[in-house]
């Protein structure tokens, strides 16, 4: 007996979910340039929305989240990024990157999304198997403070 034909269920990517009034377009993967790349919202887009009682924030403040635990995030993000960009530069697969790190492709993959079970030392290890060069520089904030309280800044740094 013949099986029957399974029909994909793939949306349009310039189709709106139901019930978003036509302000939300989603993105395929063919029209997203790269996964993790940050979308400006047009200030004209931004002004109508906020006028119509709309609150426009990102992620972090959704989640209310910490002035730490946003420089955490955004500094795993930066180092995910970096790592796909020195993978690439490299001309090195995801395969070839698991197999210096002594672990598997999939796991490639998480390491360069910043998944929540990847640890900061994985990031840092597998940016370095990557080819690239990990240092860590700090530096003094410019303020007025007096020298006790002066902040110092991490900056985390590729430099060639």
């Amino acid at each position: 007996m013949p099986r029957k034909r399974r029909r994909s269920r793939m949306r349009s990517s310039n189709v709106a979910p139901s019930g978003s009034n036509g302000m939300t377009k989603l993105l395929s993967r063919q029209n997203a340039p790269n996964q993790m790349e940050i979308h400006k919202m047009e200030t004209t887009k931004r002004k109508t929305l906020q006028s119509a009682g709309w609150k426009i924030g990102d992620a972090a403040d959704f989640l209310e989240m910490s002035d730490a635990e946003r420089q955490l995030l955004d500094a795993r993000m930066e180092l995910a990024l970096a790592i796909r960009r020195q993978r690439e530069s490299e001309h090195l697969s995801q395969k070839e990157l698991g197999v210096r790190l002594q672990t598997s492709q999939p796991r490639v993959a998480k390491i360069e999304q910043a998944a929540t079970d990847v640890s900061l030392d994985q990031l840092v290890r597998a940016f370095v198997a990557a080819g690239g060069h990990f240092e860590v520089k700090v530096a003094k904030s410019p303020s007025k403070a007096t020298p006790s309280t002066k902040k110092m800044t991490l900056v985390l740094g590729n430099s060639e």
